[in-house]
């Protein structure tokens, strides 16, 4: 066994590892620009729970939940658990594969002899029994001793494919926190859609008994009566399709946090206000490399790729395969030591004629190794787009909501104007009823203007890489089995 642990230690030493080596790419190499091509600001802020700056319990509390137990996020962290034992595996190819065994054998020899013995048809015969005990104890040993770096390259490769997994499970997370904090921004929107209808039909309701008093009283014809009538039954007819898309959102969001489409009817049936929170500084592109679990990830994937190419190239060269083993037999267990007798054997391989496909296997390797850099480029740059379109999505229902609030508030006066001038007589309803359907238009569009932007910093913060922290992502590890999780 010393022999063959130096024979191991020897090769290894004499070792080589074929295949390219991976370093990363630079800013430049990726395509990323200096500075965005919007006004971006400082990014400064730790977005690691950006569900918090809106200031919304709620929010906060389906934002959690759904990140304990949502069930795609449940299916990554059984994908980075199977990468995990792929690690595993890879790196037990390092060491060489140890067997014992063990024995015992009893022999009999019932040949001539002395001893009397009664058979049950009465006839006497004699025999002798003798026995013989024997005890034996081995070992074997194997190892595929990588000499050109198909073993270490391929711990690489799984290596780097395990944290490719944790990052996948970090972007799952990021896509699950912000899906929860967007319908909840919808859900919220279509209350108050709801209630400006509800708003409405009130006035409207005003309005239809005006226009019937003014009708009995011989002031106006029955036309603004049936006009009154058309308006709220127009009205009333928006408020069940409402009803119907804030349903939709609350089963969206009972499906995210794990639980039946139904779960949280009862509970978001209070109406709330939208949730409002300030804007962030996106910083500058370069950023996008470390926030982003989805870039990361395909960096890593492109690291996986660069390895296998290695793996790959040392098919080309000698395998050299050591085994050895050891063994002894003795009568007895006290003298098991004083006879050992073993074997080394070195075995060399090398392919001579495949048809090409070892080499077709490598170039196999070095194609798949293009296509994860041209995908590891393709994910950086739609991360640059997703900033940049959420910084323009914020920025244009900033200026919305801003308008909006003059419309709403014009709306309002001209409204209670209106309704005053016709009750006097000074104005037909058309007129009113015009401004009635300013006013409600430039309700919902205020509502929607802080809907969008609500919606819009959900976005950036997701855009920014936020909702993930890499110190406390699992490494596919399984967890004791007195907790009870898995």
């Amino acid at each position: 066994m010393r022999r063959f642990a130096a024979l191991v230690a020897l090769a290894a030493l004499g070792a080589c590892t074929v295949g390219p080596d991976y370093h990363p790419r630079t800013t430049a190499q990726l395509g990323v620009p200096d500075v965005y091509s919007l006004p971006a600001g400082p990014r400064a802020e730790d977005l690691t729970h950006w569900w918090q700056r809106f200031g919304d319990p709620e929010l906060s509390r389906l934002v959690e939940q759904a990140r304990t137990t949502n069930t795609d996020l449940a299916q990554a962290v059984g994908r980075l658990r199977q990468a995990r034992e792929s690690l595993v595996q890879s790196r037990a190819n390092l060491l060489p594969t140890i067997s014992g065994s063990a024995g015992y054998n009893r022999s009999f020899n019932l040949r001539g002899g002395a001893s009397n013995l009664t058979l049950p048809d009465g006839t006497v015969t004699t025999i002798t029994r003798s026995a013989g005990d024997s005890f034996s104890l081995g070992a074997d040993a194997q190892y595929q001793l990588g000499l050109f770096g198909e073993v270490r390259r391929t711990v690489e490769a799984s290596r780097a494919e395990n944290d490719a997994a944790r990052f996948d499970y970090a972007t799952v997370l990021v896509s699950v926190t912000s899906e929860v904090g967007r319908n909840y921004v919808l859900a919220r929107a279509y209350q108050a859609q709801i209630a400006n209808a509800q708003a409405s039909l009130a006035i409207q309701d005003d309005n239809l008994e005006i226009a019937g008093f003014r009708v009995q009283a011989g002031l106006v014809s029955s036309l603004d009566a049936e006009q009154a009538r058309t308006q709220r039954a127009q009205t009333a007819a928006t408020v069940p399709q409402l009803q119907q898309q804030y349903d939709q959102t609350v089963a969206r969001l009972g499906v995210l946090t794990g639980q039946a489409p139904g779960a949280l009817r009862a509970e978001l049936a209070a109406t709330r206000p939208i949730p409002t929170a300030t804007a962030v500084g996106a910083g500058i592109p370069a950023d996008v490399l470390r926030q982003r679990p989805d870039v990361r990830a395909a960096e890593r994937a492109l690291a996986a790729a660069t390895a296998r190419i290695g793996v790959a190239k040392a098919q080309l060269y000698p395998a050299l395969a050591i085994t050895g083993n050891i063994a002894t037999n003795a009568t007895s267990l006290g003298n098991l030591a004083s006879t050992v007798t073993g074997g080394l054997f070195a075995g060399l391989t090398q392919a001579i004629f495949n048809g090409g496909r070892l080499r077709s296997q490598v170039r196999g390797q070095e194609a798949a190794a293009d296509v994860a850099l041209a995908a590891y480029k393709g994910t950086v740059l739609t991360a640059l787009e997703d900033v940049e379109n959420a910084l323009s999505a914020l920025t244009a229902a900033d200026a919305r909501q801003r308008e909006f609030a003059i419309a709403f508030d014009a709306a309002s006066n001209a409204a209670i104007l209106g309704r005053s001038q016709y009750r006097s007589g000074l104005t037909d309803f058309t007129t009113l009823q015009n401004q009635e359907l300013a006013l409600l238009s430039a309700r919902n569009g205020l509502t929607g203007a802080q809907a969008d932007r609500a919606a819009a910093l959900v976005q950036l913060y997701a855009a920014l890489g936020g909702g993930w922290d890499e110190t406390i992502l699992p490494d596919g590890r399984v967890p004791p089995a007195n907790t009870g999780a898995r």
